[in-house]
């Protein structure tokens, strides 16, 4: 079985679960075990950075957490917190992601984020989507999703709303194409 970890997945026309329609998802972890990723474009509306971190007591200067978006990383254990960012940042729950990205768990990256010290580029996400094993390939048989190389612009570009138009489009797809019975799961 060939991994997807490091890459994108593009939920298709057609989605049926509505919690996925036109997600971005990428791929953190996948094996014959499972798999487990981060939506990269569903902003949580009723959360802001600032009230995040209020919530957990980090203190920030208003000049370093303006418009900084919290993201919708999925619906399991959406009250756990991952930032997903530029590699030349490390702390001490930081893990590489391929040779592109980072993963890190731990409030520590806020606080350097909210100081003006975090990495040059970052997701912030509550939850995360996750796939039992085989459920993953499944889906993709049945065309709920379509693999994407994961590039910068597609992870952390944060015009969120065209994450889905451009992921399909950078391997040559015009969304305006596409069915929704293209992607039925």
């Amino acid at each position: 079985m060939a991994t997807l970890s490091g890459q994108c997945l593009v939920a298709m026309p057609g989605m049926a679960d509505e919690r996925f329609e036109k997600a971005v998802i990428f791929l953190c972890a996948h094996s014959e075990q499972g798999a487990m990723g981060l939506i990269i474009n569903k902003p949580i509306e009723d959360i802001s950075f600032v009230s995040l971190l209020s919530q957990l007591n980090i203190e920030a200067a208003p000049e370093t957490t303006g418009g900084i978006p919290v993201l919708a990383g999925g619906p399991m254990d959406s009250n756990r917190g991952f930032v997903l960012h530029s590699p030349e940042y490390t702390g001490t729950a930081t893990l590489p992601v391929g040779t592109q990205t980072s993963l890190t768990v731990t409030t520590e990256i806020l606080r350097d984020i909210a100081h003006g010290g975090g990495p040059k580029s970052f997701l912030i996400m509550l939850g995360y989507a996750g796939w039992g094993a085989g459920q993953l390939e499944e889906e993709l048989k049945q065309n709920a999703w379509l693999p994407v190389r994961a590039t910068n612009d597609l992870l952390f570009d944060w015009r969120l709303e065209k994450k889905w138009e451009f992921a399909l489009r950078s391997i040559g797809i015009d969304p305006l194409r596409l069915s929704a019975e293209q992607g039925k799961a």
